[in-house]
């Protein structure tokens, strides 16, 4: 049903285009997480720097997020995103055809952060055209370009085996030019783009506590998923003895369930409530990662893996069926900054793995933690959605 409205509303190609746009800079945000295995190899790096290399693209992604939010509110994000796609092509043009010492390999990861930042345009692009009840779904599907990480834990280890790292940067390009001449001839932003306000009017948004509340959600789901992304190479490597394209096989398995699942949490979320679902999500979240915390047989623990993932996936939607009922004018903005804190949480997560499986010996201690961090979190939804009652009472009394 919701499907067959979907077409009759809003603009097919704008979405298609924002799906096309999302998933080549997804792939390409988290492109030095899947080489991981191959970069530490050819610079002997220790547990905790290899946490930090592949994390560096997501923080720095997490900055660029607020800027590309806050063009996308001013110019609009068919401008901001044909932009973002011009940059991202400077550090594959640089990794390809240089990036050889690691002062190199971190100037690349932050201006890969630029494809990162890609959700600040494709998620508004696609909220503009649809109506409110269609938000989750429309959204979901733009989102689902996260499946971009499919392409490169999939397919990146395998060109490496052949050209090395350095060319399988290189090769990215081709999909990289041939979406971007896609994008430039089938996206259209919105007729609702706001006109553009003062630049300080954008941060107003911090004031909020709306604001707080996604992103220390958002951080825990989308943080979660593409930290996890980045590092599971290096964990199936290291603990489990696999090859790195075996290993490379392994997280793809693992990703598409959360890509996948992601326009899925959307529906959900259309029909009971985004909040609710988040509530199921986290206990599912902190259940699998305390199993994997045990560091089971290879079997088990990727099966709990793909669940968890699955969670995650799911809650990436579900909190962006939230947002935009909550922020409409801002969507731009307010999708950068969440989409920020996102980041923000996906830096932390393959840093905690690696800093304490030096400290430790043990990747146990860092699963630990993040389990614990899924309790935190659905403490946190709730007393959000106290707030959030309080204020709908408030809100009824007045009417």
């Amino acid at each position: 049903m919701k499907l067959a409205e979907l077409k009759k509303s809003g603009h097919a190609p704008s979405l298609l285009a924002s799906f096309l746009y999302f998933d080549i800079s997804f792939m390409i945000w988290v492109m030095l997480g899947a080489l991981g295995v191959y970069i530490t190899q050819d610079f002997g790096l220790s547990p905790a720097q290899k946490g930090l290399i592949v994390a560096i693209p997501i923080l720095s992604g997490s900055f660029f997020r607020i800027v590309l939010g806050i063009l996308t509110d001013r110019i609009g994000p068919r401008k901001t995103a044909i932009g973002g796609m011009l940059v991202t092509m400077v550090p594959l043009f640089w990794g390809w055809l240089f990036g050889n010492t690691m002062t190199e390999l971190y100037f690349i990861g932050i201006m890969l952060g630029v494809a990162g930042a890609s959700f600040s345009a494709a998620l508004p692009m696609a909220s503009r055209w649809y109506p409110p009840h269609l938000q989750g779904l429309a959204m979901g599907i733009a989102g689902a370009g996260n499946s971009g990480t499919v392409l490169a834990t999939l397919f990146g280890p395998r060109i490496a085996e052949h050209v090395g790292w350095h060319g399988v940067m290189g090769v990215a390009l081709i999909p990289l030019v041939l979406i971007f001449i896609t994008y430039v001839l089938i996206a259209k932003d919105a007729p609702s783009q706001p006109e553009p306000q003062p630049i300080l009017n954008y941060f107003k948004v911090f004031k909020f506590k709306d604001t707080w509340y996604f992103c220390l959600l958002y951080s825990v789901t989308f943080g979660g998923f593409v930290g996890l992304t980045s590092f599971l190479s290096i964990f199936f490597v290291d603990q489990y003895g696999l090859s790195k394209v075996r290993a490379g096989d392994f997280v793809t398995l693992c990703v598409i369930a959360g890509s996948l699942f992601r326009p899925v949490g959307g529906m959900i979320a259309d029909k009971i409530g985004g909040a609710s679902l988040l509530k199921f999500l986290f206990i599912g979240v902190s259940l699998m990662m305390l199993g994997v915390s045990t560091l089971p047989s290879l079997t088990l623990v990727t099966v709990m893996l793909f669940v968890g993932m699955m969670c995650l996936g799911m809650g990436n939607g579900a909190v962006f069926q939230l947002v935009p009922q909550r922020f409409q004018k801002e969507i731009g903005m307010i999708t950068g900054v969440v989409g920020a804190a996102g980041g923000v949480g996906g830096f932390f997560v393959p840093n905690i793995l690696g800093t304490l499986k030096q400290m430790t010996g043990t990747y146990a201690a860092g699963f630990t933690v993040y389990a614990v961090v899924g309790i935190a979190a659905l403490i946190l939804l709730t007393f959000a959605q106290m707030s959030w009652r309080k204020a709908y009472a408030l809100k009824e009394e007045s009417a």
